[in-house]
């Protein structure tokens, strides 16, 4: 395997925006995180406090779910699920978007997970030709701004834009006052782990979805955007967000060990880097063949520089190719 000069502490790559090394080959990346990581511990029991207050003082006050959770079926996801739900004993409304590529063995987790926990489920799936068209042209052009394709292809972070939209929607409408993401602790930092939404921000963050596609295409997807009136009629409803990864304790192994005692098992039929979707190989493809690096190396160097995987392993995660088989199949699907 033939790798590109690589961070000798993490894994970004010489091709990744920014990037420069010291004499010892450590990028400016890792440098810029020596003090936060140095805080990190006293800084995740602080949030670990702050969500079990928060959690207290939420629990019944809306009339139907104190929660609505993003869940891909996913070890993250379902881990995020089984650890608000049994530690806050919350009512829980899981909302699956199904893009048409999750997994089949992803369903059979969902379904085992929710059934084991005793949460209710919404699968929210739009029609075939519309999704198409969206990952279609989301694969044929970068269509969001640079520093969004950072962190994620043009094609996932499409999908996340539709589901971020569909699971905020689905909390105003319902008045529940917390929307539940699994990101792992790499992908988005612990500053953003408790957050009370904005409505100007995430109207903001709407704007540039819709302007990312033609406009027929933007007009197909407009019953997925949270609606203009929203924003001032429910100003009042607008949810914490909160990620419970970011500072729980977390290993991806004893995660999955974890998981299996409810029946979860680790997906045969997806790459690498998912363990829910079958796009996410030729997301990732078109991601490489664009910028030069991976997708996912950014999510998986912060995993590495907070001691939560070993380098060797993110090395393998993100240098050892994807999967063209996969690659091959989402491209057929796709007709491109």
């Amino acid at each position: 395997m033939s790798l590109p000069r690589i961070c000798t502490r993490c894994i970004l790559p010489e091709t990744f925006p920014g990037i420069s090394f010291d004499e010892d080959g450590v990028c400016n990346y890792c440098h810029r995180e020596e003090k936060a990581l140095k805080k990190s511990p006293q800084k995740k029991a602080l949030y670990r406090d702050r969500l079990d207050e928060l959690m207290r003082g939420l629990k019944g006050v809306a009339p139907s779910y104190d929660v609505v959770m993003a869940y891909s079926g996913g070890k993250d996801s379902s881990y995020a699920l089984k650890l608000i739900r049994e530690r806050y004993g919350l009512r829980i409304l899981a909302v699956t978007f199904d893009n048409h590529f999750v997994s089949p063995m992803a369903w059979e987790n969902i379904t085992k997970i929710t059934d084991s926990l005793g949460i209710d489920l919404i699968r929210f799936r739009p029609p075939w030709p519309i999704v198409k068209t969206i990952f279609r042209h989301a694969a044929a052009e970068d269509i969001f701004p640079a520093p969004t394709l950072l962190r994620a292809s043009a094609i996932c972070t499409a999908c996340i834009g539709l589901i971020k939209n569909i699971v905020l929607k689905t909390a105003l409408e319902m008045s529940i006052p917390i929307v539940a993401f699994g990101w792992s602790p790499g992908q988005a930092p612990i500053q953003s782990a408790i957050m009370k939404t904005n409505p100007a921000f995430m109207g903001q963050n709407t704007k540039v979805l819709k302007k990312a596609f033609p406009g027929e295409i933007s007009k197909e997807m407009a019953a997925y955007f949270i609606p203009d009136s929203y924003f001032e009629e429910y100003r009042a409803r607008f949810p914490y967000n909160v990620h419970p990864l970011a500072f729980f304790e977390y290993d991806e192994e004893a995660v999955k060990k974890d998981l299996e005692k409810m029946a979860w098992q680790v997906p045969t039929d997806t790459d690498t880097n998912s363990t829910n979707c079958l796009l996410n190989a030729f997301a990732n493809q078109c991601h490489i063949d664009r910028h030069h690096f991976h997708p996912y190396v950014w999510e998986i160097a912060n995993m590495v520089r907070q001691g939560i995987m070993g380098r060797e392993e993110g090395i393998k995660k993100i240098y050892s190719g994807q999967d063209m088989a996969m690659v091959k199949y989402a491209k057929e699907k796709l007709g491109i």
